[in-house]
């Protein structure tokens, strides 16, 4: 192929698979329901796929999952780095289409997390922070939720971050499910309702942290050239930015900050935009925590200053300053692991005006414009960042 430099990239096709509660369906049937519907979203034929990207919980490697699919791809990445994946792979992809290696590439997720968990079988990574270096720090309880739940505790010492502050997270992205017909969760919740909650790893009680559900998603991205066979608007990937920091707990220089502070400012840089021109976020929510500390780092408010930024309903689709994760989020819509890609659909969904009654509006009623999605892997070791524009 003849290299062809500063192609445009859109993203064409998104789609989930069934989510929530699926139990009579394979990570394999996930995976192709999401395809389809991918494709069918973009109303291209699958033939037009040269490029296709998986990773997911257990075994599922690139090349079974691209042969279930009837696909003979001539580039591929199957990078893994947790919830960031996702990102970090769109941006890997839109590189590719740029420089001309492919025109069209399929990013697609499917796991049946919680179907496995209901019927007995642990077939996720269960080796994942349990060896190497890590399993020094795993006989003391140290497992990932703790090391969020030290992050946070953290950033509460430095900066006074209080516990019902972040319950506001958890708060603000059921009021967005609710409106969401594809959330898992969608019945209100109080921050009192959070605080009395059973105690996980202190501080986070059970709301604070990601329910367990089954799904999956498919992203198409393609060059410029390919969006006249298209059936819907172009979303285009303005700028993308990736950084790993750390896996073990002990080499990370500072539990407040997260490795979207230098995602989010390459992605930002090379999208020539900033952080107050985002009509709004999606960001990955394992715990609240999470929505809090990257929320700073990405520039939308100061460092220890996401407790006040996070109050008064600041995150909601209806009224809120930056509305963030629209969908409802892993808090309560899914989060089937490795949820980073179920953050770009729900962007794109936003910005061609396709969300129903979460739809995001700016003044006058006008479409958002500009959205950033952020994915975030492991305890804060991976970040990946994209800026989309309409």
């Amino acid at each position: 192929m003849t290299a062809v430099t500063g192609r445009k990239v859109a993203i064409a096709g998104v789609a989930l698979s069934d989510c929530g509660r699926v139990d009579d369906a394979t990570p394999y049937a996930l995976h192709a329901q999401a395809a389809r519907r991918a494709l069918a979203d973009a109303g291209l034929n699958r033939t037009v796929i040269d490029g296709f990207a998986s990773a997911g919980l257990g075994t599922l490697a690139p090349v079974e999952v691209a042969e279930y699919l009837g696909l003979r791809p001539s580039w591929v990445d199957s990078t893994s780095v947790g919830g960031s994946t996702w990102e970090v792979m769109a941006a890997h992809a839109a590189d590719a289409i740029a420089a001309g290696h492919a025109r069209a590439v399929l990013l697609v997720y499917g796991s049946t997390a919680r179907a496995d968990i209901k019927a007995g079988r642990r077939t996720g990574n269960l080796s994942f922070g349990a060896r190497g270096p890590l399993q020094f720090e795993v006989p003391y309880g140290h497992t990932l939720i703790a090391k969020y739940a030290m992050a946070a505790r953290r950033h509460m010492h430095a900066y006074g971050t209080t516990i019902e502050q972040l319950a506001e997270v958890a708060v603000q992205a059921r009021a967005n499910a609710a409106a969401n017909p594809e959330a898992m969760c969608r019945g209100p919740i109080t921050v009192d309702d959070v605080l009395s909650g059973p105690m996980i790893a202190d501080p986070f009680t059970k709301l604070h942290c990601c329910i367990r559900s089954d799904g999956g998603a498919a992203v198409l991205l393609v060059a410029g050239e390919l969006l006249r066979d298209c059936r819907t608007a172009p979303v285009w990937v303005l700028g993308t930015g990736e950084h790993i920091s750390h896996t073990t707990m002990s080499e990370w220089p500072d539990f407040t900050v997260s490795p979207a502070a230098l995602s989010g400012r390459l992605a930002f840089e090379r999208a020539g935009v900033r952080p107050e021109e985002i009509d709004f976020a999606e960001i990955y929510d394992a715990f609240t925590y999470m929505t809090l500390v990257t929320l700073e780092d990405l520039g939308f408010c100061g460092k220890g200053e996401g407790g006040a930024f996070v109050e008064k309903g600041r995150l909601l689709v209806a009224g809120g300053q930056l509305p963030v994760n629209t969908d409802g989020g892993g808090l309560s819509a899914q989060h089937p692991g490795m949820r980073g890609l179920f953050l770009l659909v729900e962007a794109v969904r936003q910005l061609r005006g396709e969300a129903g009654d979460r739809q995001v509006r700016r003044s006058g009623g006008r479409l958002p414009e500009l959205a950033v999605a952020s994915g975030t892997g492991g305890w804060f070791c991976s970040s990946g960042t994209v800026v989309l524009g309409r």
